[in-house]
């Protein structure tokens, strides 16, 4: 056990001492927030305005706010966990395996030290986003209370988890750095896409719909949205008996796959069991790379 710690301690280090690394991961997080500020914002708070006549303007805004806090999280959680897998490649490209193997470790423990720190970097940063989000949505005037800051938490280290294995089986298929950049910044172009983030459901066609929903991005930002705007959405929505549903299912913050409901149960064991099929997969492709 202690050589796996200490494997993921250096592994650690190896991501954070690359302070491009770092903010390549989250760059998909920040351009999200910009197009909302720049772009996205005014049109969405817009079409609420439009559905919601009689809702108040800073009732619109704290929502919106909430919303794309919930994307920017939920993005970061898939980012960083591919990002922190750049250390696996970099190790692989510049033959460190060799003088790993060489060494009195464990072929088990080199496959740990990555899968785990995989997950811890993801977790931390994306920690990070959900703390910075709550804080600023307090001095906004909304915010989460305790149950529902609770359940966003363990939603993060969920998500955290089920894209670090997802990541680490994807990254032990590629040879190369320059096509880990490739992979990297296609994840980041099309991640806010995936999820929902850049435009509600509501707004796309409803087979593109479908088939987002069908994938995991969507559902996991689906499940994080719910603490993030439970209270902001009830606010907003409180002087219309019913549009609380609608609102809900236009933003993502529900979801459906033909007739069946996506309730939270269903999207947590759904993320447990690619998390645990991709943990799997990652840890064998792995291993044999280490041979």
């Amino acid at each position: 056990m202690n050589a796996v710690l200490t494997l993921t301690h250096r592994n650690l280090r190896a991501f954070f001492r690359e302070r491009m690394r770092v903010f390549f991961s989250l760059l998909a997080a920040i351009i999200l927030v910009l197009l909302y500020v720049f772009f996205l914002g005014a049109q969405i708070s817009a079409s609420l305005t439009d559905r919601l006549p009689g809702a108040q303007a800073a009732d619109i805004d704290l929502f919106m706010r909430s919303w794309v806090f919930a994307g920017v999280v939920m993005i970061t959680t898939l980012t960083t966990s591919l990002g922190a897998t750049s250390v696996f490649i970099e190790d692989r490209v510049s033959h460190r395996f060799d003088d790993f193997l060489i060494s009195p470790l464990r072929r088990t423990h080199l496959t740990l030290g990555y899968l785990l720190s995989a997950f811890v970097i993801s977790a931390i940063i994306s920690l990070l986003i959900l703390a910075i989000a709550q804080a600023y949505l307090l001095l906004s005037g909304g915010g989460m209370n305790a149950p529902q800051l609770l359940s966003a938490v363990g939603i993060t280290l969920l998500c955290c988890a089920s894209f670090s294995a997802l990541s680490a089986f994807i990254a032990s298929l590629i040879s190369s750095e320059g096509a880990f950049s490739a992979l990297s910044t296609l994840v980041g172009t099309i991640s806010g896409f995936l999820a929902g983030a850049y435009v509600p459901f509501g707004a796309l066609p409803a087979a593109v719909g479908n088939v987002m929903t069908a994938l995991p991005f969507a559902q996991a930002a689906t499940l994080m949205r719910g603490p993030l705007t439970e209270n902001t959405l009830a606010t907003l929505t409180d002087s219309t008996p019913g549009a609380g549903a609608e609102i809900g299912e236009y933003f993502g913050i529900t979801a459906s796959l033909g007739d069946l409901s996506l309730t939270p149960g269903l999207i947590v064991t759904y993320l447990i069991v690619l998390g645990v099929v991709f943990l799997g997969l990652a840890s064998w492709r792995i291993g044999r790379s280490l041979r």
